[in-house]
């Protein structure tokens, strides 16, 4: 056997074995059992974040139906019965009884006018303001006054759930709590509340319908904070501590906005008091020269255009130093 022949046969031998080290070495050398472990390690690690994701997308999806849900409430309560006035004005009365008081408001309203100016058209218009202006006024002016008292003590009784929550107490016993010892009309509202989850409604929806009794701020984050915790879970008394400031904070800003703005409602008081302060004065001192007003066609006539111009200016200025948080 001559050199080459050995030589090629080497080369052979040393290809073989370089193929089999190449192919040996993964299981020789614990690669693939290393590769396997860390496939083992990250399959749950992935599948776990996965689950994450789906659990996190699954809330924010009930989030979002949450909130479609009271807003299609809340636009279905945009036409208020006169029933639903009355009871967010605090009143106990009845459909029939609001048509006698504004019948009878109606009639005297028109009778005085109509005895002052001796002018049936001015009683008409008596009748008309008597009838559907003042009544509604009232109820308007009722519903504000309860809302702004329902608004200063609505934070109290929020601390007195997140408290409550706290100490271990369940949900309803603070709601008891509130229901007994809160002051009016924050006590009545959680009293109904209590009453309609007697009745078998969830919490979740009795604390929406807070909202169509007290149509505010306050009471629809309450509701929203409720449902939406009912639906996804989480820790109830943070989030209506959470709540609690904001609202406190809230009214610190419209106080804060009030008192500030004070210089200009007065401002406007003077400017809208001095024409029939000073008609009032003239008429006092020098009658025979304000009576043009009235018994002549001219000073009707500028008497009327005056008030027209002296009511657009006020509700401009109202406009100007209203706000509303």
């Amino acid at each position: 056997m001559n050199t080459s022949t050995l030589a090629v046969a080497f080369l052979v031998m040393l290809a073989v074995g370089g193929v089999v080290y190449a192919l040996l070495y993964p299981t020789l050398s614990g690669e693939k059992r290393a590769e396997k472990r860390r496939k083992e390690f990250a399959g749950p690690t992935a599948m776990r974040a996965v689950d994450r994701e789906a659990q996190i997308r699954a809330k924010r999806g009930q989030v979002a139906q949450s909130l479609k849900d009271i807003e299609n409430r809340e636009n279905a309560r945009n036409k208020i019965t006169l029933e639903t006035r009355i009871a967010q004005a605090g009143l106990s009365w009845t459909r029939q009884k609001y048509y006698v008081i504004s019948a009878i408001t109606a009639l005297l309203t028109g009778l005085l006018l109509w005895a002052a100016s001796a002018s049936a058209i001015l009683g008409a218009v008596g009748l008309f303001i008597g009838g559907f202006g003042l009544p509604a006024w009232f109820l308007k002016r009722a519903k504000a006054k309860r809302l702004k008292k329902f608004g200063i003590e609505f934070p109290n009784a929020l601390d007195v759930i997140v408290r409550g929550i706290k100490a271990g107490l369940p949900v309803n016993d603070c709601l008891r709590i509130i229901a007994s010892e809160a002051t009016e009309p924050v006590r009545g509202e959680f009293r109904q509340i209590i009453e309609a989850q007697a009745l078998g409604l969830p919490l979740a929806e009795a604390a929406v319908k807070l909202y169509e009794r007290m149509p505010c701020a306050e009471a629809n984050f309450f509701g929203i904070v409720i449902a939406i915790q009912q639906k996804t879970g989480g820790n109830l008394s943070e989030t209506l501590a959470n709540l609690s400031r904001v609202l406190r904070e809230r009214r610190k800003m419209r106080d804060k906005i009030q008192a500030v703005s004070m210089e200009a409602k007065a401002s406007a008081a003077i400017i809208g008091a001095l024409p029939p302060t000073v008609a009032v004065l003239v008429w006092l001192t020098t009658p025979k020269y304000i009576e043009l007003l009235w018994l002549t066609q001219a000073g009707k006539f500028a008497l009327v255009a005056g008030a027209v111009w002296m009511l657009i200016g006020v509700l401009v200025m109202r406009k100007m130093i209203n706000f509303e948080i």
